[in-house]
C-alpha cells in the first residue's frame, strides 16, 4: 500500500470578547490578527469602556480618563496589526504636563522637561528642593526601569519571579525602589516642603489609591509621565473609536446592545456565552473585559464564580464627577490642573476610614478646550471635574443635598485658588458612586478593581489566565492594572494567554502509516 501522510491544521477558533473597553479592542485585534473569529458584545452603544464620553449643551466631553501616556504601548499594537497609530489619530505633546494650585498665589507647574521643572520648584520651594527633585526622578526612573519588564510586561508576576530574574544588580535595584515602603513615607526622604510631598503623593489616585497605604513603587508614573503626556485630537474616544474600526478591518463583529448575561460551561471549560436576549454564542474561548469583581459575585453565571478567587482587600477610590459648559475666569488654566486640599490625610480618612465624602477635596480639572500653551479667549469651554469618593455606590444612595454640598466645598476650593466657573447647573452631568456602580455591576462605583494597599496588593490583581479552561480576563482591574497603557497591557496578554493555549492543546503535522499507527 501506498503510504500516505496528511496534515491536521489548525481550526479557526472562536472567541468572545466581553466587554469594548481598551483592554478588549486591543485583545480582539491581536486575535483577529492571529487568525482568530472574534466577537466582541457590549452593552454599552460604543466602543470605550470607562473611557466614555458625556454631551453637555450639545458638546462631547471625555469623562473617563483624560490623559495618555506609555505611547509607545499602542505605536507597537497598530504596528503588529499592520496599521499606523499617528495616522490613526493626530496626537499633540503638552510641554505643561499638569497646573497646582493650593492657594490664590501658591501655585506650581510641572513639565515634561525636567531642568524646567526643577527651575519651577526652585522658585516655588527653594533650590533645595530642586536638588531633591532631580534625584526623586533619578529614583522614579530606576523604578519604572526594573519594573517594566518583571512586572508589568510580565504574564503572572510574583514576588519569587521578581527575584529570580533580577540577579545581583536587579536586586539591588530591587532594593533601591523601597517595595516595602509606602509611597508617602517614601516621598518624605525626598521632599520637605509638604505641598511636593502632596503634589507627588496623588500619583496613588491615578490607581485608586491612598499615597498613605500604597507603595513607593508607584512613584513609577512620575517618570511615565515625563517621557511624554499627549492630547488626543477630538478627545480620548477617538483612540477606542480607531482601535475598533482597526478590528473591524482584521474581520472582528462587534455588537452593541446586547448584555452578555450567562458564560456556558460544559466538560469543565468555556463553550459559550449567553446574551440578555437569550441568543447563544458559542466559542472555545472567552475573554471578559469587565472588572473581575463582577465574575466573582456571579453576575456572569454560578459556574464561573469561582473562576477567580475570591477577591480581597480594599476596593479602590471611586469619584464625583462634573461635566460643565462654561466660563472659567481668574485662574489660567492649563490642559490638566490640580486644585489641592488643606490637610491630604484627613481627606484619605474621610474617604476610606469614614466612607463619607471629604470635608475637604482635591479637586482635579480637565479644560478640554486647552492645549498648555497660549491662553484660551474669554467664552464658555468644556470642563470635567474630579474628587475622589468612597466606593460605596451598592450601599448607599448619594443623594441630591449630600452632592450639592460636595459641590459647593469643591467649587468653593477653586475659588479660594482664584477661579470661578459661571454654567448653567440644570445642564451640567454629575456622575456619583451610584452611577458608577450602575455603569460597572460589582464595583459599588470602585473605578480601579482592588486599591493597591500594601507592597502584596499587586501581586494579588488576577492575571488573563482563569481556573477555568478557556476563560480569561481583560482589563483595569486585572493585572498589570489601571490605566489605558496598562489595560490595553492586560489585552495583550490575555490574547497571547489563549493562543498559548491553543497551541499547546491542538496537534500539528500529524503523520500517518498505512498500518493504523500515527506519529507526530
Amino acid at each position: 500500500m501506498q503510504r500516505k501522510c496528511w496534515t491536521r491544521m489548525l481550526n479557526r477558533e472562536r472567541v468572545v470578547v466581553i466587554g469594548a473597553g481598551i483592554g478588549g479592542l486591543v485583545a480582539a485585534l491581536e486575535l483577529a490578527v492571529a487568525g482568530c473569529e472574534v466577537t466582541v458584545v457590549d452593552r454599552a452603544p460604543r466602543p470605550g469602556g470607562k473611557m466614555r464620553t458625556i454631551t453637555v449643551e450639545g458638546q462631547t466631553l471625555d469623562a473617563g480618563p483624560t490623559v495618555f501616556t506609555m505611547r509607545w504601548v499602542f505605536d507597537d499594537i497598530f504596528d503588529k496589526a499592520g496599521a499606523s497609530l499617528e495616522r490613526s489619530i493626530t496626537l499633540k505633546p503638552v510641554d505643561v504636563l499638569a497646573r497646582h494650585a493650593w492657594s490664590e498665589t501658591s501655585r506650581l507647574d510641572l513639565f515634561a522637561d525636567m531642568k524646567k521643572s526643577a527651575d519651577a520648584i526652585g522658585v516655588f520651594a527653594g533650590q533645595a528642593e530642586a536638588r531633591r527633585y532631580i534625584e526623586f526622578c533619578k529614583r522614579s526612573q530606576t523604578t519604572y526601569e526594573t519594573l517594566k519588564n518583571s512586572y508589568i510586561l510580565a504574564c503572572k508576576p510574583t514576588p519569587l519571579s521578581l527575584t529570580a530574574g533580577a540577579g545581583l544588580k536587579g536586586l539591588a535595584d530591587l532594593w533601591r525602589i523601597s517595595p516595602f515602603t509606602t509611597l508617602w513615607n517614601a516621598l518624605g526622604h525626598f521632599f520637605h516642603d509638604a505641598r511636593l510631598r502632596q503634589l507627588f503623593g496623588r500619583y496613588a489616585t491615578y490607581c485608586g489609591s491612598s499615597p498613605f497605604e500604597a507603595p513607593a513603587t508607584l512613584m513609577l508614573i512620575a517618570h511615565v509621565e515625563r517621557e511624554g503626556v499627549w492630547i488626543i485630537e477630538g478627545g480620548m474616544r477617538c483612540l477606542a473609536e480607531a482601535l475598533e474600526s482597526l478590528a473591524r478591518s482584521r474581520g472582528v463583529t462587534f455588537r452593541y446592545g446586547c448584555e452578555a448575561k450567562d458564560i456556558a460551561v460544559k466538560g469543565g471549560r468555556v463553550c459559550g456565552v449567553t446574551l440578555a436576549s437569550g441568543e447563544h454564542i458559542e466559542c472555545s474561548a472567552t475573554i471578559v473585559n469587565a472588572d473581575s469583581a463582577a465574575l466573582s459575585r456571579g453576575l456572569f453565571g454560578p459556574e464561573v464564580a469561582k473562576a477567580i478567587t475570591a477577591q480581597q482587600g480594599a476596593r479602590s477610590l471611586s469619584a464625583v464627577t462634573w461635566a460643565v459648559v462654561g466660563e472659567a475666569r481668574g485662574f489660567p488654566l492649563t490642559r490638566h490642573n490640580v486644585f489641592f486640599s488643606g490637610d491630604y490625610k484627613a481627606e484619605f480618612d474621610d474617604i476610606l476610614l469614614r466612607k463619607q465624602m471629604p470635608a475637604a477635596p482635591t479637586v482635579y480639572l480637565c479644560a478640554e478646550d486647552r492645549d498648555g500653551e497660549a491662553a484660551r479667549s474669554s467664552g464658555p469651554e468644556r470642563i470635567f471635574l474630579l474628587i475622589n469618593a468612597p466606593p460605596t455606590g451598592d450601599v448607599h444612595a448619594f443623594d441630591k443635598p449630600e452632592i450639592q454640598s460636595c459641590a459647593k466645598r469643591a467649587f468653593g476650593l477653586l475659588q479660594r485658588c482664584g477661579l470661578t466657573i459661571e454654567f448653567n447647573p440644570e445642564t451640567a452631568v454629575t456622575t456619583t458612586p451610584r452611577d458608577f456602580a450602575q455603569l460597572f455591576p460589582g464595583t459599588g462605583g470602585s473605578l480601579y478593581g482592588r486599591a493597591s494597599h500594601g507592597w502584596a496588593a499587586s501581586f494579588a490583581r488576577p492575571t488573563a489566565k482563569t481556573l477555568l479552561e478557556g476563560l480569561y480576563l481583560a482589563g483595569g482591574s486585572v493585572h498589570p492594572g489601571p490605566g489605558v497603557p496598562m489595560a490595553a497591557i492586560s489585552g495583550r496578554l490575555a490574547a497571547a494567554q489563549i493562543l498559548s493555549d491553543m497551541r499547546s492543546t491542538h496537534q500539528f503535522h500529524q503523520m500517518a502509516t498505512p498500518g493504523g499507527t500515527s506519529t507526530r
